[in-house]
């Protein structure tokens, strides 16, 4: 077969696998319903807000971080009505895919095709990313423009307008990108600094940030709006903050969305790389991962939460460096040094199935979890649309034990900022109070962020109105 025909034929069957993921996230998503995180839910109220004319409620209580362009992207599913939220699931559950799929299109440039399809394979098969998938993170959605901007990059490296473009996209989704940007902009302008500063890719680079001050701006009165809430919320919740958290935050956090099988893998891959002078375009992994780590650090140093997802895109460069790691034989000729890659790959591919049954359990803990989710959703829902409760709303407002539930109340009941709150951050006389039942439930939602004792205990004056499974319903009039 000659070369054209062999490409045309692995073109057409990695879009054949790349459809046929797409069909089985489709599937997924209709038959295992799942409902956003409290961050997106948010965004879809946000997008309500905007259409109905009026600024979104960025300084509510224990309000999340906005993202401009996902805040566009709910307000337009919004306008599809109360299935929004179900929609917005579909969309990172998709994402996921074409975060697969870039994936491998890094790993194929920079390593060869079958270390790019296990990378790929780790990256799809992470419970840290199917579960941010399941809950609809904007992380999964900024992941795959990234991959693609750095896909682009690895084919043809100091490409410009085109990465440069995809990073500024992605910087109105999460503030990694503007690192990666800006340290792109050095990249293109690094060998040719005398003859021009391309300044269309550095108009590129500061458009997100300044997009993302600009709402600030326009919304609060404060173009550093997003950091000083940030910063604030991280303090009021007692969260992990400041650089002393980095070092042990960072390793722990990467091997545990990796898995320590693939941590190892590619480490192992990284050195082997180093050693063969393996690998073209290096700098692309070798950007994720830097930019990656210097955002971590720059979070711990500007006093922000440390959280796991602030490290998904070093993750992602640890998944393709070890595709390598474990299958980086294929692309050496026959020799004593593949045949041993071979038998070392074979030996890591027993210890990975050995470590696939011991961590079984993990699987039962995701699906529970999503189960979990489910049923917290359907009975708040059935709740809220109880006749006594929707009477009730009108002698005042629906409150929670704390900030968990109140973007899901006001998303499925409509209802403003005012109309809906947290008892941790003011106690009403008249109203609806909602009460959780269930050990799980009052961890999740009712103790959640060190709520006192107190707001999950009915104010005097206040009795039962409604009951099921998971919530209690008491009201005020």
């Amino acid at each position: 077969m000659s070369a054209p025909a062999r490409v045309v034929r692995t073109a057409r069957a990695e879009y054949v696998v790349v459809g046929a993921l797409a069909v089985a996230a489709v599937l997924a998503w209709a038959l295992v319903p799942t409902y956003p995180n409290y961050d997106t839910y948010y965004h879809l109220v946000w997008g309500r807000e905007l259409f109905d004319g009026a600024k979104p409620t960025f300084t509510a209580y224990a309000a999340p971080t906005q993202h401009p362009l996902f805040l566009a992207l709910c307000a337009v599913l919004g306008l599809l009505g109360g299935d929004a939220d179900r929609l917005v699931v579909l969309v990172c559950a998709l994402s996921l895919v074409v975060l697969a799929w870039g994936t491998y299109r890094v790993g194929d440039a920079v390593f060869g095709r079958w270390p790019g399809l296990l990378g790929a394979a780790f990256v799809g098969s992470s419970f840290a990313f199917l579960l941010y998938a399941a809950r609809a993170y904007v992380d999964v959605p900024f992941l795959a423009i990234v991959l693609w901007a750095a896909a682009l990059e690895a084919r043809a490296p100091r490409r410009g307008r085109p990465v440069m473009a995809l990073l500024a996209v992605a910087g109105l989704l999460r503030p990694e990108a503007w690192v990666l940007a800006g340290a792109y902009w050095l990249w293109c302008i690094w060998p040719r600094t005398a003859r021009r500063p391309r300044l269309d890719l550095l108009a590129l680079a500061v458009s997100a940030p300044l997009i993302w001050a600009g709402v600030d701006l326009w919304v609060t009165g404060d173009p550093l709006f997003s950091l000083h809430a940030t910063s604030d919320l991280a303090d009021e919740l007692n969260r992990n903050r400041g650089l002393s958290d980095v070092p042990g935050s960072f390793v722990s956090f990467v091997v545990d969305a990796a898995r320590p099988p693939v941590a190892l893998a590619a480490l192992a891959g990284a050195v082997l790389a180093w050693r063969l002078r393996a690998g073209r375009a290096l700098h692309v992994p070798l950007a994720l991962f830097g930019a990656g780590v210097l955002t971590f650090v720059a979070t711990g140093l500007a006093g922000l939460s440390v959280l796991p997802r602030y490290l998904t895109v070093p993750v992602v460069a640890v998944c393709i460096v070890a595709g390598y790691g474990v299958l980086g034989f294929t692309t050496l000729p026959d020799g004593s040094v593949r045949r041993w890659w071979t038998r070392a790959a074979i030996g890591a591919a027993v210890l990975g199935a050995v470590f696939v049954v011991i961590k079984a359990p993990v699987v039962n803990r995701l699906t529970a979890e999503l189960r979990f989710i489910r049923g917290t959703h359907a009975d708040l829902r059935a709740i809220l649309a109880a006749p006594p409760v929707q009477r009730s709303l009108a002698c005042g407002p629906l409150t929670f034990p704390n900030y968990r539930l109140v973007p899901d109340a006001r998303w499925m009941l409509d209802l403003p900022a005012s109309r809906v709150g947290a008892r941790s951050a003011r106690r009403r006389a008249r109203g609806v109070a909602m009460f959780v039942v269930g050990r799980k439930e009052l961890e999740r939602f009712g103790f959640a962020a060190g709520a006192s004792p107190s707001t999950n205990v009915p104010d005097p004056g206040f009795v039962p109105v409604a009951r099921n499974a998971r919530y209690v319903a008491y009201a005020s009039c």
